[in-house]
């Protein structure tokens, strides 16, 4: 059910002052949304006009009725003053956050993100403990790896050694035949 329009009416003579001060605080963040939407509304009003302009007949001697001309430039007037508008609005909206913003200082990013330790030492301590362990982690890969090098080789020599004995065994029989 929607709130009668007497109620919203009682409200606004009971607190000008309170509504007034709320219409000049306007979160930042929300007129960077009206400004997203009249963006928006402004690329849409131009796609209509290059479809209105694209519809439209050249005068070129083709005989065309005055009154749908007449119609077209009157929607593609309309079309363009409200662009206009839009454009007027969007400045509103970005002098405002603007204005807004004027006091703040750029806040690197990774200041913004809430740390549950927020001592700068144990930063420090932690970012070096991970250091450390990511170069011994590095080193025992690369003494693995040497290893397995190792091994492959020594498996390699021992199939060799399996291949040779096979052959010469296979020629003995070979020969006894």
């Amino acid at each position: 059910m929607t709130t009668p329009p007497l109620a919203t009416g009682c409200m606004t003579s009971q607190f000008p002052g309170q509504q007034a001060q709320a219409a000049r605080d306007v979160n930042t963040a929300s007129l960077c949304r009206i400004g997203q939407e009249t963006v928006q509304d402004i690329v849409l009003r131009t796609m209509e006009i290059f479809q209105l302009l694209r519809n439209m007949q050249l005068p070129n001697g083709v005989t065309y009725h005055p009154t749908t001309h007449q119609d077209r430039l009157g929607k593609l007037q309309e079309h363009l003053r409200m662009l206009s508008v839009l454009f007027r609005k969007l400045r509103l909206v970005y002098d405002k956050c603007i204005e807004n913003c004027a006091g703040l200082e750029p806040v690197p990013p990774e200041q913004l993100i809430p740390y549950v330790e927020d001592d700068s030492s144990k930063l420090d301590e932690r970012s070096a403990n991970q250091t450390r362990s990511a170069s011994e982690e590095r080193r025992e890969v690369l003494e693995v790896n040497k290893k397995l090098r190792q091994k492959n080789q020594q498996l390699k020599q021992i199939m060799d050694q399996l291949r040779n004995l096979i052959w010469e065994i296979n020629s003995m029989l070979a020969v006894r035949s």
